[in-house]
C-alpha cells in the first residue's frame, strides 16, 4: 500500500502550517548534540531541518522517500543559505558515512511505516548509526478512540479540507484531502514504542506528553520520545 501520494506535497504547506511546536524541541536537541552528524528521517521539504541547520550552524542530513519533497527542500535550503544535505532514500535501510550524534523523525512520520518489521529495521539502523550516548527522538499520536469515533468518515475543514477513515483491525488511519490525495498512518501504543527501543538496543531517556516536555499522562494525546544509545555500547 502506498503511504503517501506525491500530490499531497502540493498541499503540504497548508497541511503542516499549524505544526510549529516541534521545531523548537528538535532545535534544542540539536543544540545539545555533541560532534557527529545530525540526521532527520522523513525530512520532507526541510520544515524542521532548515531551522535546525540555521540555529546550529551545522550540516543536517535529511532522508525522505518523496522526490517532490526532496527537491522542494533543496530549493528552500538554497534560499535559506543553510547546509542541508537532502537525500532520496528509505528510513528503513538508511546508511550514513559518519556516526550520528542525533537522529530525529518529526511530525509522526514513523507512523507511515506499516509493520513492526519496518519499524524494527528503522530503529536498528538508527541505533547502529548513533555514537555512544547519541540520541534518537520522534513523536507520534497517542490515539484517542473517542476522537476517532467522532471524526471517522467526516469531512474536517482545517487545516485543509480532509476526510479521516479508521481501520481498527489493521491499526490504520487514512487521511484523504479534498483533491483526492492521500496519506496513510499505522498507529502504535506506548508499549510498542518501548519494545522497539528495547529490541534495537537503545535505552529510553524520556517520554513526554508534549513538546514542552510536560510529563506523559492519561490526558496526553502525543508521545514525544527520546532514546539513547548506551554509553558503554
Amino acid at each position: 500500500m502506498t503511504t503517501w501520494d506525491e500530490a499531497f506535497a502540493d498541499r503540504y504547506d497548508e497541511w503542516s502550517a499549524a505544526m510549529t511546536a516541534d521545531i523548537d524541541f528538535f532545535v534544542s536537541l540539536a543544540r545539545e548534540a555533541p560532534d557527529g552528524a545530525i540526521v532527520e528521517l522523513a525530512a520532507g521539504d526541510g520544515r524542521v531541518a532548515i531551522p535546525v541547520a540555521r540555529a546550529t550552524g551545522r550540516r543536517v542530513v535529511g532522508i525522505d522517500l518523496s522526490p517532490t519533497m526532496v527537491e522542494r527542500g533543496r530549493a528552500r535550503a538554497r534560499d535559506a543559505d543553510v547546509d542541508l544535505d537532502l537525500r532520496l532514500g528509505d528510513m528503513r535501510d538508511f546508511v550514513l558515512n559518519e556516526p550520528a550524534a542525533l537522529i530525529y523523525c518529526p511530525y509522526r512520520a514513523l507512523l507511515h511505516l506499516p509493520t513492526w518489521a519496518d519499524r524494527r529495521r528503522t530503529f536498528e539502523h538508527a541505533a547502529a548509526a548513533l555514537i555512544p550516548s547519541g540520541r534518537f527522538a520522534w513523536n507520534a499520536w497517542a490515539l484517542d478512540h473517542q476522537i476517532a469515533a467522532k471524526t471517522d468518515g467526516r469531512t474536517i475543514p482545517t487545516p485543509v479540507p480532509h476526510t479521516i477513515r479508521y481501520y481498527v483491525g489493521d491499526n490504520r488511519m487514512e487521511v484523504t484531502l479534498d483533491d483526492g490525495s492521500r496519506s496513510v498512518f499505522w498507529w502504535a501504543s506506548k508499549n510498542e514504542w518501548l519494545g522497539l527501543i528495547d529490541i534495537s538496543g537503545l535505552e529510553l531517556e524520556a517520554v513526554y506528553g508534549a513538546f514542552d516536555r510536560e510529563p506523559l499522562s492519561d490526558e496526553s494525546r502525543e508521545y514525544v520520545f527520546i532514546a539513547r544509545r548506551p554509553l558503554n555500547d
